[in-house]
């Protein structure tokens, strides 16, 4: 009998066809050590949430967040706030101040030039935001609608630069987002397409049509600063806010002409698909309006760097690292008092305070992105893992053991004795048998072991999924297993 070590982190990957993978890593990601070490592929838990600020009278969805000189602000509800951080003692306090008012219900984008914020609610009014003293004001130069409603705003080279619902896209005057001429704007002349977004990247602005994306630079124009550099793409973007900055590039769902939406990276002079094909066929199964509406973040903590893509079920979520993928989602309570699994309800990100600062789906609080943190607002994180199928060339096998290293010893005085459990499917995934737990060691028991004897015979192939939901530190190592060919 020999010990044989079984993959774990692959991360997410779920077929249309379960036999062939249901691999599932929700609230987990995969960890590659970049040394020697006691396995190469490891899984670590994802950052609880602590609240900072419930925001008194701020009870609806964060729809937007920036941070100005260093101060984070978000739009939550019909409100613009700012939150501030006092410290006393070396004790951290935080509170919210309200602002002014934003229309709307849905999205905003928001960009600054180091003293204004612009705030633009798509198709809608745009605001300018100042402090010393705090001001909100609503964008009314006559010229600012001239070539169409405005969409969403980036800031570049002096500028406040919007795509409109004209295929045009306009700047306003340097450094003052309150001023605007008719005559400055353009369009993106490779193929003049739905501009759907912009993106500032390389000191370029990219103009991102429905099917297509050009580049432009600031070539300090007397007419019109910004003209075509030649660099172009076939992809556009199918989802305008779903366009996220990363470490030396930018991220989007998208596609081609007759093309189906997947997710990509631009990085130097050309996109690439990072996109699964588990991930692609996921993405099939919304329609048009539910692929438009997702969004995306980012945020670097502990080495890695995130990028997380929302939509109506999920968040799935890319490690630039690892290049792994993974799923989070959330534990709510509905207004019957049930209790369900929604995708991860981070509505926006930024950094600031030395935090990774969250604003909410579900009522407008802001929290902190922790990884020393295992609940999220309070409430239990469900982890669940599962394998790829495991088989003996398609001949029977027993596993007479099954041991899931794990770090040890975790317990706390809140959960003294923390479980972790055990499902095997021999259907491929598609249910699973009853489960049975194993303890990750009390305070102090470093060297305790989760292992699972006698678990019977698998007449073809066998997945194995792990559950921890208790709030401890959350580490896996390695799964190994004992199996005998039947």
């Amino acid at each position: 009998m020999a010990t044989t070590p079984l993959p774990i982190a692959g991360g997410f990957y779920e077929s249309d066809s379960l036999p062939i993978s249901a691999q599932e890593c929700t609230n987990w990601f995969p960890n590659l050590p970049q040394t020697a070490a006691l396995s190469q592929e490891t899984l670590f838990g994802t950052p609880g949430k602590s609240l900072l600020a419930p925001g008194e009278g701020v009870r609806e969805a964060n729809r937007g967040a920036d941070v100005l000189a260093g101060i984070p602000y978000f739009v939550n509800g019909n409100v613009l706030y700012r939150l501030n951080r006092t410290v006393t003692d070396m004790l951290e306090t935080f509170d919210v101040t309200a602002l002014g008012t934003i229309e709307g219900t849905g999205r905003v984008s928001m960009a600054n030039n180091g003293t204004q914020i612009c705030i633009m609610v798509p198709g809608g009014k745009g605001y300018i935001f100042v402090t010393a003293p705090d001001t909100l004001t609503e964008i009314t130069d006559l010229d600012f609608r001239a070539n169409g409603n405005p969409q969403s705003v980036v800031f570049v080279d002096g500028y406040f630069a919007f795509n409109t619902d004209t295929k045009k896209f306009i700047i306003s005057a340097l450094n003052d987002g309150l001023a605007y001429n008719a005559l400055d704007f353009s369009s993106a002349e490779s193929d003049p397409d739905i501009i759907s977004a912009l993106v500032v990247y390389n000191n370029q602005l990219f103009v991102a049509g429905s099917e297509t994306t050009e580049a432009q630079q600031n070539i300090g124009g007397a007419d019109f600063p910004f003209q075509r550099t030649g660099l172009f793409s076939d992809i556009g973007v199918d989802a305008p806010f779903s366009v996220v900055k990363t470490t030396g590039a930018f991220m989007f769902i998208g596609s081609g002409k007759n093309g189906s939406a997947s997710i990509w990276e631009w990085r130097g002079n050309a996109p690439r698909k990072i996109s699964t094909t588990a991930i692609d066929s996921l993405l099939q199964k919304f329609t048009v309006e539910e692929i438009e509406a997702a969004f995306a973040w980012s945020y670097a903590q502990k080495g890695g760097f995130f990028v997380g893509f929302t939509l109506p079920t999920t968040t799935l979520v890319y490690d630039t690292i690892t290049e792994r993928w993974h799923e989070r989602k959330s534990q709510i309570v509905d207004f019957k008092g049930t209790t369900q699994t929604v995708r991860d309800r981070i509505n926006s990100v930024v950094s600031a305070y030395g935090r990774v600062l969250v604003g909410d789906s579900q009522d407008g609080r802001i929290g902190s992105l922790d990884p020393s943190v295992f609940k999220e607002y309070g409430a239990d994180i469900i982890r669940p893992v599962a394998t790829q199928p495991f088989q003996n060339n398609m001949r029977a096998f027993s596993v007479a053991s099954l041991e899931l290293t794990v770090e040890s010893g975790v317990g706390n005085a809140d959960v003294p004795d923390p479980k972790v459990r055990l499902e095997i499917s021999r259907d491929g995934g598609k249910t699973y048998g009853h489960s049975r737990t194993r303890r990750l060691g009390k305070i102090g028991e470093y060297e305790h072991r989760a292992i699972w004897w006698k678990l019977g015979r698998i007449p073809r192939f066998a997945i194995f999924r792990f559950t921890v939901s208790d709030a401890v530190k959350p580490v896996i190592i390695q799964l190994t297993a004992d199996i005998v060919s039947t």
